[in-house]
């Protein structure tokens, strides 16, 4: 992970953790990023380094149960007032054919995640998933798997056939 600048300049609270550390890395900008989070506000990260796949929280927090036992988890941000969580995955033909499934849409650059540091809940947003640092996503292959619980989708076939 490459050095910021501006760290000794944010409270300790902000860029001492990890997770929050390589959030603010994936954007252009992350010094900005690390005041917006210093003054307790959600800051924009650009889906650059990756994609974001936006789907309700029920049918989340079911495929991140499913998940989690298999110990395939990535970040996954939640609103519960809005009813929406969003993973991230790595961009890739796998992640687009996930927006077939219904009342899922898989959002690229340049649109931005409106996000909190990976350590605290903010405007009704927190991560139910944190990002560690390491930066490990959750496999679109296996996301569709766990959205699609009633009807299972091989996303790499879907791939195949698509092309």
């Amino acid at each position: 992970m490459r050095p910021t600048p501006c760290r000794t300049a944010v409270p300790r609270r902000v860029s001492s953790f990890p997770g929050t550390d390589w959030l603010a890395d994936c954007s252009p900008t992350p010094t900005m990023v690390r005041k917006r989070w210093a003054d307790e506000e959600l800051a924009d990260i650009p889906a650059a380094s990756w994609a974001v796949v936006e789907a309700d929280l029920m049918r989340s927090i079911d495929a991140l149960q499913s998940l989690g036992r298999a110990r395939r988890l990535g970040p996954v941000l939640v609103c519960p007032e809005a009813d929406r969580a969003w993973w991230l995955v790595p961009h890739g033909p796998d992640a687009l054919t996930l927006g077939e499934l219904p009342q899922v849409t898989v959002h690229k650059a340049p649109w931005t995640l409106r996000c909190p540091p990976a350590h605290e809940y903010t405007h009704s947003r927190g991560w139910l998933e944190k990002p560690d640092g390491s930066g490990r996503l959750t496999d679109p292959v296996d996301l569709g798997a766990a959205l699609g619980l009633r009807h299972p989708i091989d996303l790499r076939e879907l791939t195949r056939k698509a092309t």
